[in-house]
């Protein structure tokens, strides 16, 4: 069975998207590594549901009412990418899990290896606001 993911692209006014960096350990994959906010589909859970349950755990942030942006086909699993408008002060988020979280811009983020393959889904995400 093909694992299936949940992942929120939040941007800002300033056409900037907001990346968390991994933990730097060895054990997880793709460690110290930027990487789109997100987790896995629990059994009887819908991908929505994991997204809200997920952002509160890691940020505390209720991303209820969220939009799909597209469903990706990964080799390895489908990817449900969500995207949400937020204005974040990231010095003053709270942060569950990985080393820290940061706002890139266009040609930034396209110029930045990400995590799990996002690479793609963040250039077509800024396509999708020309």
């Amino acid at each position: 069975m093909r694992h299936v993911g949940a992942s929120i692209i939040f941007f800002n006014g300033r056409h900037e998207v907001l990346l968390v960096l991994r933990d730097d350990v060895p054990t997880i994959v793709c460690p110290n590594m930027w990487d789109l906010p997100g987790g896995h589909v629990e059994n009887e859970e819908t991908p929505e549901e994991c997204i809200v349950r997920e952002m509160m755990e890691e940020i505390e942030v209720n991303v209820e009412g969220c939009g799909l942006f597209r469903v990706y086909e990964f080799s390895d699993r489908t990817e449900h990418v969500f995207s949400m408008s937020a204005e974040f002060d990231v010095e003053s988020m709270v942060l569950h899990e990985g080393q820290m979280l940061r706002w890139f811009s266009r040609e930034e983020a396209v110029n930045t290896e990400l995590a799990y393959g996002f690479h793609e889904v963040v250039v077509e995400f800024f396509e999708s606001l020309k």
